[in-house]
This record gives C-alpha cells, structure tokens and sequence, in this order.
C-alpha cells in the first residue's frame, strides 16, 4: 500500500502544479479511495490564482493543495464504517478531503457509490451537481414556471437542467457566448449573451410577456448591475412590484436597497450543498438528521444527482471540455483563467501508478 499520494496544487503566482504528500490517516468514519478522476470547480477554486495572475505576483510561496470533487474505488475502510467495501466504485466530495490527488480520505456521508453505468468522470460532477440542486431547491420552483440563470459556468448549467426537470422553462445569461452555445447544445430553452443580445426584449418574449418567476445568480464578484438587470425581467403584480424569488449561490457580492428598493422580490442565499455538509459529527455518521424531518441532506442529494445521471436526465458529460493528466494541471488551470470563451467542465486523470 502506497504511503504518499501526489496532489494538485496551486502555487502563490497563481499556477498550477504537482506535490507529494503522506496520505492523511484513515480514522474513524472515513474511507481511502484510489482517486482516478477529479473536476475543477473554476469558480470558487480558481479565484486566487486569477488574482494571483492579475497581480503579477512573482513569489511562488508553498503550493497549497485543492479541490473538492472527485470520484474513484474505496481501498480500505474506517472503525465504524459498514457502507462501503473495498472495491466499490465511489464519488467523492468534500473542501480539504476529496482533492485533486492520487489518494483521498473521505467521510462516509460524502461518499456515495456509483450506479453501474456511470464513469468515473460523471461521479466527478457530485458536488457542484448537488451545489446546483440545492440552489434550485432554495427557489422552490413550480410546475410551468419561467427560470432564469445567470453566469452559465457548471452550477448555471446544471441548474438549468434540474429547473427543467421541475417542469420549468429555462432560459440562461452569460458574458460568454461559448458557454450560452454550450447551453444550447444540450437543451437549455434558450440563451442570451450579456452585452450582445436585448435581454429585456428577449426575456418578454421567451416568458410571453409575464417575466420570470424565478432565477438563480451562479457566479463569483460583483453582482450588483447582474441584479438590477434580473429585477428588470421578474414578474410584476398590478401595483408594480416585481415578484418572485432569486437564489443566490457561490462567491456572489452585491449591493441593493432593500424593503421597497426590491420590490417584494424574494432573496434567498444558497450555502453549498445541502444540510450534514461541514458538521463534522454527521459527515463521519456519529449524529444523523432523521429522514422524516429532514428529506434532503447533502448525502441524499448525492445519491439523488447520480440517480439522475445514470437515467441520461443530467448530462455531465456535454459540460466537459479538457480532460488532461494530474501532471498536466497548469496547462487547464491557465485556459481557465486566460481562455474562459472554450473551457468549462475540466476533468484531471490520476496516473495508473
């Protein structure tokens, strides 16, 4: 058995490289999975380095490793952990546990096995797949109502998606017309590029004049003209209020006037993947949130994305444009960052040996 792994790392001018570490100890709760692939999240995981970049700083410091997806078969198995054998086929999730690495020690509740016909690199898609499902759960949409997504990366297409299995109509806003392209390719209803397309003209016509009940903002920075812009195209009561819901999720900031500034529009905040994740007790099955109170935890949103995934409902594999060997991290990491208009879904392959 192998007692170091290699990781994915990010240095301090902003690129990416390979290190060695020990594997961290299997303790009580957890699992050692030989990792095959992981997925960049370039939103969240890639906001320092972009800045590191924009800076020009030239001190590479000690490369950190990261990551927080990935998927590949359990070795061994923890005190206390009666769910997984060796052997078994696993996506994996998780800030500081499921990285971009060779090796990774995961809580068994941020474990799910994978059905037969999904691969490796579709379990990849977990986390950021159950991010999305909780965002749109957060809206609590209904039946035939018009959704809006805005910022087209991975969690706005997946989002997309899963607003169409509610039975919504979906339509998408990106700065990036690839990404509105990618949308398209595999079914969104429609996709207005940001700065290029009427997006008050389009959306009237996409919602046959009504507006938007719902939408969700996926994307990092400043949001605050994004805001405006979506309390433009949301539905309005007869006395003039706009109307509806706006799930907010990720590294988003915005300012607005709150009260009658927004209408009596609803904002909801979206924190990560659903209720047990970051509960130390309950990702390591020491304490549980009763299924009858509790339907939806981040566990069983895991094993409700791969449930939809293996039913060809949730189509990962359309989202995904490089899939290159760990070693070759810094190439994807810099076509995030420098050629964002051809890079979305990006999947690391860990070497055979």
């Amino acid at each position: 058995m192998a007692k170091q792994r290699l990781v994915g790392a990010l240095d301090g001018t902003g690129h990416g490289c390979v290190i060695a570490q020990d594997i961290p100890a299997l303790t009580k709760g957890k699992v050692l999975v030989k990792v095959a692939v992981s997925l960049i999240s370039p939103g969240t995981e890639l906001s320092g380095a972009k800045t590191a970049r924009a800076n020009g700083v030239t001190e590479i410091g000690t490369p950190k490793g990261f990551g927080y997806q990935n998927a590949g078969v359990v070795v061994e198995v923890g005190e206390g952990v009666e769910e997984f054998a060796p052997g078994d086929r696993v996506a994996c999730m998780g800030a500081g546990f499921a990285q971009h690495a060779t090796y990774a020690v995961v809580p068994k509740n941020l474990c799910c096995k994978l059905p037969d016909n999904l691969t490796f690199e579709q379990g990849a898609y977990a986390h950021l797949a159950i991010t999305s499902l909780h965002a749109v759960r957060r809206a609590q949409p209904e039946l035939g109502e018009f959704a809006l997504m805005v910022g087209l990366g991975l969690v706005g297409q997946m989002a997309g998606r899963l607003a169409q299995i509610a039975g919504c109509y979906v339509m998408g806003w990106d700065m990036v017309p690839f990404r509105c392209q990618v949308a398209k390719g595999w079914g969104m209803d429609d996709a207005s590029v940001v700065g290029q397309d009427d997006l008050d003209a389009k959306a009237k016509a996409f919602t046959r004049g009504y507006g938007f009940d719902w939408a969700v903002m996926a994307f990092g920075g400043d949001g605050t003209k994004a805001l405006e812009s979506v309390k433009k195209v949301m539905k309005v009561s007869p006395d003039t209020h706009q109307m509806g819901r706006i799930s907010l999720v990720g590294g988003l900031k915005t300012l607005c006037n709150w009260g009658a500034g927004l209408g009596n529009l609803d904002l909801r905040c979206s924190a990560r993947s659903g209720p047990g994740y970051h509960d130390d007790a309950w990702e390591i099955g020491e304490s549980d949130y009763p299924r009858v109170f509790m339907r939806w935890t981040t566990r069983t949103n895991m094993e409700f994305v791969l449930r939809l995934m293996s039913e060809g409902k949730l189509d990962v594999d359309s989202l995904t444009t490089h899939k290159v060997p760990l070693a070759d991290i810094d190439e994807v990491v810099t076509a995030h960052i420098e050629a964002p208009d051809s890079t979305l879904g990006t999947l690391l392959v860990m070497d055979e040996d």
